[in-house]
């Protein structure tokens, strides 16, 4: 599939179906192209974290402090909305 046709189907509000496979079974769900680009927005947030995760190993003890803080206090945090995805 080419690129352009990829995007149109991701940007289209048709159901997609998504297979999801696990050691035992294989189940399939329904997913809206919303979901998609969340999933997206969330691999684009592991992907900075793994950046972040490398960058740490040449901070001094200071630095470490000061960056997670900084995360703590950061609006939205990542913990406070998986918590209300959560709860939901």
């Amino acid at each position: 599939m080419i690129a352009a046709e990829l995007y149109a189907l991701l940007n289209r509000r048709e159901r997609l179906t998504i297979i999801a496979s696990n050691r035992r079974a294989r189940v399939s769900m329904v997913a809206t192209g919303e979901l998609i680009r969340m999933m997206n927005y969330i691999d684009d947030i592991a992907a900075t974290l793994r950046r972040v995760q490398v960058g740490i190993t040449t901070m001094s003890d200071e630095e470490k402090k000061r960056l997670a803080e900084y995360m703590r206090k950061s609006d939205p945090n990542f913990i406070k909305i998986l918590e209300s995805l959560e709860k939901s």
